[in-house]
């Protein structure tokens, strides 16, 4: 196979994807966005996977796991846009156990924060509350933005998998077997 084979495109591909993810992984650590981390965990070690599967020509496993990695992205692109019933103020990304706050709305372009001095007196002693202003862009246009780069890499990867998986099948097809049984009957006799 040639050096832009569909193999080397996938592998290519693979490796966007771990270097997306493993940066978005440290922007989640940063927020204490739990869910994403743990998905985020499981998707490195599915692309680290896929390309070994994808030298060893078997990227089925990796195909399957995009559409599920695609899925989770879409949950995430319709949260922070507070899309039905979802809203930005629930904990579901932390799972209750934290605040919840994209690493993003603090440190966003061109964004300045605030102390609120003095704390209301209901807020919790371990918790600062801030006032944000002056964002370039939105906090959830970011995280958007990351969720619809993820989708794109997992979209062309998924394309490329299905291309690889047509082409391992097409090549086991086309074996010749009784031409080789052939030969190992007469060498028998």
């Amino acid at each position: 196979m040639g050096c832009c084979s569909g193999r080397c495109t996938l592998a290519f591909i693979c490796g966007m994807q771990l270097v997306s993810v493993l940066e978005r992984q440290v922007i989640d650590f940063l927020g204490y966005q739990w869910a994403p981390i743990l998905t985020n965990f499981l998707h490195i070690i599915v692309v680290i996977l896929g390309l070994f599967g994808t030298i060893q020509f078997r990227p089925k496993y990796y195909a399957a796991w995009l559409v599920i990695w695609m899925t989770w992205n879409v949950f995430i692109i319709c949260f922070y846009l507070e899309v039905g019933d979802l809203s930005r103020s629930d904990l579901v990304l932390t799972f209750n156990l934290s605040m919840h706050r994209s690493w993003w709305m603090e440190n966003g372009p061109g964004c300045r924060v605030t102390p609120i001095t003095p704390p209301p007196s209901w807020a919790p002693e371990d918790h600062r509350y801030i006032s944000i202003s002056d964002c370039l862009m939105n906090f959830e246009f970011i995280e958007v933005a990351h969720s619809s780069l993820q989708i794109l890499l997992a979209l062309a990867g998924f394309i490329y998998a299905c291309y690889v998986v047509k082409l391992i099948s097409e090549e086991e097809d086309s074996c010749n077997f009784g031409f080789v049984t052939s030969h190992i009957w007469e060498l028998k006799v």
